[in-house]
């Protein structure tokens, strides 16, 4: 096979991924830029085969190393957790739901939860909002792959209509540290623990992104807890910080699955905002984008409508 010199594909991740970090801007994007000509060259070569390789070079499958962000939906203002090879590359036909989880394809702004909470009380719910953020130009360059929520659309969820007894595990933002502790108060929680993710590239190395003052290599879910414990808790389990690689947008450790699990086995378990990539067997899901195939029905409509959709907003303040 030809030499590629000008994208020196043959080096290691590890090579590479130093020789990256000593790049300004300008110079990332002149060695991204010879990448996808290296890639384009290489597609061309192999269609001369009759072989079709999947993937386009023009797709912006390195906008990552372009944005040089490892944040996620719940990470500090401008992150945007996109990584290599995420789920989310995946067409659907090409993704294996998992057997015994309860994707609900809905709007949590407008989704009647009433049914849901009469049908059952859970026993742990999670959510990672797609927190509002604070100014006007909230990403600094850095591309957001989701709408975002109003605190207020946030405070109307009925959270304490679905737990009568149970956790609630919270993703936060440094921004909204103290309304996620108010909207605890407002709803009857008491703080009880917190959690930190402290993300790792595939070397182990801090998977550093962008931060107002210091640069970002962790989330922080804090631990609320309403009523009497769940039944069959169990207690000192796991560990209350959670190294882990970055994953796809949005979506969370897989070790906060196993660590919910362990605290309350055979639980009844609720995801709020949950993507297809967060589902889970014996979880129930609920967020707009649990299918990985388009917006649900009702935004649809409202989008073609009103040219929006109800309660999604993008970088105003509250």
């Amino acid at each position: 096979m030809a030499s590629y010199a000008p994208a020196q594909l043959s080096e290691s991740d590890e090579a590479a991924e130093q020789r990256w970090e000593s790049l300004d801007e300008a110079e990332l994007n002149t060695e991204i830029d010879a990448y996808k000509t290296s890639l384009r060259t290489i597609r061309n070569s192999v269609h001369g085969l009759g072989i079709s390789p999947g993937w386009e070079p023009d797709h912006d499958h390195l906008a990552p190393l372009r944005e040089g962000n490892d944040g996620n939906g719940a990470g500090e203002e401008g992150d945007a957790d996109l990584r290599l090879g995420s789920i989310d590359d995946l067409h659907p036909s090409e993704w294996q739901v998992p057997p015994h989880c309860i994707p609900i394809h809905a709007n949590v702004t407008t989704y009647d939860w009433r049914p849901l909470a009469q049908a059952t009380q859970f026993d742990v719910i999670m959510m990672d909002p797609p927190w509002q953020l604070a100014t006007a130009n909230p990403t600094r360059g850095v591309a957001l792959g989701y709408s975002q929520l109003t605190d207020q659309d946030i405070v109307n969820l009925p959270v304490p209509q679905l737990q009568t007894n149970g956790f609630l595990f919270v993703w936060v933002i440094n921004a909204k540290y103290k309304f996620t502790l108010d909207l605890f108060d407002k709803w009857d929680y008491k703080l009880v623990d917190e959690i930190v993710w402290v993300k790792m590239t595939v070397n182990r190395r801090m998977a550093k992104s962008h931060g107002y003052y210091l640069q970002h290599a962790k989330e922080v879910c804090l631990v609320g807890k309403k009523g009497l414990d769940p039944p069959g808790i169990r207690r000192c389990v796991g560990s209350d910080v959670i190294y882990s690689e970055r994953r796809g947008q949005s979506q969370k450790p897989e070790e906060i699955y196993q660590l919910i699990e362990e605290l309350v086995p055979n639980g009844k378990y609720l995801e709020i905002f949950g993507r297809k990539n967060n589902l889970h067997n014996y979880w129930v899901t609920v967020g707009n984008e649990v299918t990985g195939t388009g917006l649900p029905t009702e935004d649809e409509a409202a989008l073609k409508a009103n040219q929006s959709i109800p309660g999604a907003v993008y970088g105003a303040r509250n």
